[in-house]
C-alpha cells in the first residue's frame, strides 16, 4: 500500500460528578486494519470477552494500545477479529482524554478476505468493498462508525 487513509480522534471525558450516565462511549469495533488508542490515565476501558463478560483493560502510563480493526477482520475472512469494547465513566475520578488512531488503506482499495482465508473449510464470510464505501456505509459522509455486520455474508 503506497497510501493509506487514517484518521485520528480525541475524546474527552469529565469527571464522573459531571457525566451524564455509566457509559461514556456504548459497545462498538472500529474500522480499519489497526487502531492505536493512548489516554492521560489508567482505567474506562473495557472489552468484551468471548464468554460474554466485560474486562477493564489497563495501559500504562506513556502506553499505547494497539487493537485490529474491523478491515483486519475482513481481510482474514474472520481469523482474527475486530474486538468489542466500550467506555465506562462512572468511576472517572478526574477527567479522561484518549487520543484514537484508526489506520486503514487508501479510499479506492477494494476490501475483502484474501484468498489464502478461504477454502472449502472457510468459505468467504464477507462481501468485498472499497474501503471508502464501507466508511459511507452509515450514511452519505466517511463516517468512522463501524459497518463490520452490513459486510457479513
Amino acid at each position: 500500500m503506497k497510501s493509506g487513509f487514517d484518521v485520528m480522534n480525541v475524546n474527552l471525558y469529565p469527571p464522573n460528578s459531571r457525566s451524564k450516565g455509566r457509559v461514556g462511549l456504548d459497545e462498538h469495533t472500529d474500522p480499519g486494519f489497526v487502531i492505536t488508542l493512548t489516554q492521560n490515565v489508567n482505567g474506562g476501558l473495557q472489552f468484551l470477552s468471548h464468554k460474554g463478560k466485560w474486562i477493564n483493560s489497563y495501559i500504562p502510563h506513556h502506553g499505547i494500545l494497539i487493537q485490529l480493526g474491523d478491515h483486519l477482520e475482513i481481510l482474514t475472512n474472520g481469523k482474527y477479529k475486530s474486538h468489542i469494547h466500550r467506555v465506562i465513566v462512572d468511576n472517572n475520578k478526574v477527567q479522561r482524554v484518549s487520543v484514537v488512531s484508526l489506520h486503514g488503506p487508501s479510499l479506492d482499495k477494494v476490501i475483502g478476505p484474501g484468498e489464502e482465508f478461504v477454502d472449502d473449510e472457510h468459505p468467504k464470510k464477507y462481501h468485498d468493498t472499497t474501503y471508502k464505501a464501507s466508511l459511507e456505509a452509515n450514511g452519505d459522509l466517511i463516517d468512522v462508525q463501524s459497518s463490520l455486520e452490513d459486510l457479513r455474508i
